[in-house]
């Protein structure tokens, strides 16, 4: 019997690209030893599937008293050469000392009043995270550079041509993002908002710790070193989160953190390793796919509620931001 072998040679190829890397499971790093999966108990599941965006998955299990787990980091960059190219960078944590309450997605009156250290349906939670980021994502943070590109731009834009992983200590930067990713509040589009920003600060400071660029808990702008300076700049980026849909000039919010325009545009970048109206505008269009994608919201309606004062300046800015036209991701 004749058979085309071309079809077969080539799902050859592609399965064995695919088994080149083959990253260690995070959850046995940590514990150090082989797990059961039915030891496994599931507190919380959570997980984003939006094209173009941050793909996260967040898995909070009940953390046995004889476990012990030591946290851990990783990343994984992951290159295919051949056709279809499915390259992708990945950060997955393993924490624990973190609590999870049963009743938060209900509001838990205990946990709601901050009284919860006293809240009967606190469980001690072993949590698994995993952010995925695309090419397309990943494109906004690569910036032009003159002579030989850095090895952050020649990852960040899939030019570094092998796979790889890399285990990351957690910093206390590391640790404090994670945390507020688990811990949060938000809910419905304000969660969406305030992860998309946590991911970011997660992917800086991971791309820092891997390549020993520099201290990641020492800043370079003498002002920083003063705590009340620093927190007026975090104050700052908790303002963009919460105000993603009006726009608001540097001046004006300078004026709201009392700093000077010039300290808090470097702070900003020193802090973030991004500009204000950068990350302001990232946020924005990365808000919009949500609403786009999971909401099923009109791009008029996206539009408006992103303070835009036309269709037409959304549509180019989300084409700029995204390589899409907003009706694209609409029909996906």
């Amino acid at each position: 019997m004749l058979f085309n072998v071309t079809p077969l040679i080539w799902l050859i190829k592609r399965n064995f690209a695919f088994q080149m890397h083959n990253p260690p499971d995070i959850l046995s790093l940590a514990y150090k030893q082989s797990y059961m999966q039915d030891q496994m108990v599931m507190l919380q599941e959570r997980e984003q599937q939006i094209p173009g965006s941050v793909q996260y998955t967040i898995n909070r299990y009940r953390r046995l008293p004889q476990w012990n787990i030591e946290d851990t980091g990783m990343l994984v960059y992951h290159y295919q050469k051949t056709e279809p190219k499915e390259n992708y960078l990945e950060l997955k944590f393993c924490v624990s000392g973190n609590v999870y309450c049963r009743k938060k997605d209900t509001e838990c009156d205990m946990c709601q009043f901050n009284a919860s250290k006293t809240c009967m349906e606190r469980v001690d939670s072993v949590d698994v995270v995993s952010f995925r980021f695309s090419p397309v994502h990943l494109s906004q943070f690569v910036k032009p550079r003159k002579g030989n590109a850095a090895l952050t731009d020649n990852i960040l834009s899939f030019r570094h041509n092998s796979s790889f992983t890399k285990i990351l200590p957690l910093c206390g930067k590391t640790r404090m993002v994670l945390e507020g990713v688990l811990n949060h509040t938000y809910s419905d589009s304000l969660e969406n908002i305030y992860i998309n920003a946590q991911t970011q600060m997660l992917l800086l400071y991971s791309l820092d710790c891997m390549l020993g660029e520099k201290e990641i808990d020492v800043v370079s702008c003498k002002f920083l070193a003063n705590e009340a300076d620093r927190e007026k700049i975090v104050k700052a980026r908790e303002i963009l989160i919460q105000h993603i849909g009006e726009p608001i000039t540097i001046k004006e919010l300078s004026r709201k953190v009392a700093i000077n325009e010039c300290y808090l545009k470097k702070g900003f970048k020193e802090l973030f390793g991004t500009t204000v109206f950068d990350f302001y505008q990232s946020q924005r269009m990365e808000h919009a796919k949500y609403l786009l994608y999971e909401k099923g919201l009109s791009v008029t309606e996206v539009s408006m509620m992103l303070g835009y004062s036309s269709i037409s300046h959304f549509s180019t800015a989300f084409k700029k931001h995204t390589g899409l036209k907003p009706c694209e991701l609409l029909l996906r």
